[in-house]
């Protein structure tokens, strides 16, 4: 895959021996803006996404909110279709996505998805993955994505 023309910017990470960026290259949308730095690294057959939770991404507990580790999931699917099949993830479509949380995210530390590619067919992918923070599980998920159409 061309990574020049790639919506997504996939890259060794300077300050982050075995990782790469996992970065949309038009920082005016969604994932830079709202979920900020990522990288993302294989682990055998599975792919790890990792951000790095602020203030701004807690609720009012303290706690990391539902909606920014529903996202962080999300973007995981992506990272695993290009990180572990090299396919372009960009006009990929998350078709479902069911979540059950565990427990609750912190903010002092990296929130990392975990996710690995259960079946893979001409146009669908079959993941489930887990969101975890160090030895602690704070969601499970499976998930359905539409690869790209072939033009």
């Amino acid at each position: 895959m061309n990574s020049e023309s790639s919506a997504f910017e996939y890259r060794e990470h300077p300050d982050h021996p075995g990782w790469h960026t996992w970065r949309l290259r038009d920082e005016t949308r969604f994932n830079p803006v709202v979920m900020g730095e990522m990288l993302v690294r294989t682990e055998g057959d599975k792919c790890r996404l990792r951000m790095f939770p602020e203030r701004r991404h807690t609720n009012l507990q303290d706690m990391i909110h539902g909606a920014v580790t529903l996202s962080l999931i999300d973007i995981s699917l992506f990272a695993a279709m290009r990180t572990l099949t090299c396919g372009d993830a960009g006009p990929a479509v998350t078709l479902e996505l069911s979540t059950q949380f565990i427990g609750a995210g912190k903010v002092d530390e990296p929130l990392d998805a975990v996710v690995e590619i259960l079946r893979e067919t001409g146009r669908l992918l079959f993941l489930r993955g887990e969101v975890v923070q160090r030895d602690h599980l704070v969601a499970g998920f499976t998930a359905l994505v539409r690869k790209a159409s072939r033009k």
